[in-house]
């Protein structure tokens, strides 16, 4: 079992994932990420600013962020963004104070710039999803310490990585 698999599979029974959803995305995950890659984050998404409604599922990887897609009607899946993290600019999230959720903001390399309005699972609180991705974008690998209660509202964290061409 490689590194990606093993490190899949608990995080999606974080994020509460049933084993079928995790089973009909894998196939196309598996094609985007090497079997180095260890997986930092996956999590149920929607994009807020979407013309055609859908269900997304984001998995974000120490190098990669892959987003794949299913469609409400026919239940397809397709993939939707699969880059590398140091193709992306001008990224930020925020917790939701309406919401249970946080929301994922990125320019992608093609200048489009995309949405994600990450679900909380019933075992992944909003501050533990801000500390993944803290550590994912920052700190390549460093404990990060727990986000105050107070402050989490009201932090909005940019990172714009230097892309050598």
């Amino acid at each position: 079992m490689d590194l990606f698999f093993r490190t899949f599979l608990p995080a999606a029974a974080e994020a509460g994932l049933a084993a079928p959803i995790m089973s009909r995305h894998l196939p196309i995950l598996r094609q985007c990420v090497a079997a180095d890659d260890a997986t930092v984050l996956v999590a149920r998404c929607t994009r807020p600013d979407a013309q055609v409604p859908g269900n997304y599922l984001l998995l974000l990887t120490s190098r990669r962020l892959v987003v794949t897609r299913q469609t409400r009607l026919l239940q397809r899946l397709s993939l939707h963004l699969n880059t590398e993290l140091r193709h992306l600019n001008n990224i930020t999230w925020a917790p939701d104070p309406r919401l249970p959720a946080l929301e994922l903001a990125a320019t992608a390399v093609d200048g489009v710039r995309e949405r994600y309005l990450l679900r909380v699972g019933r075992r992944q609180p909003v501050a533990q999803l801000d500390a993944l991705l803290n550590q994912a974008f920052h700190g390549g690998g460093a404990a990060v310490p727990p986000v105050a209660e107070s402050t989490r509202s009201a932090r909005r964290t940019t990172f714009s990585p230097a892309v050598a061409v």
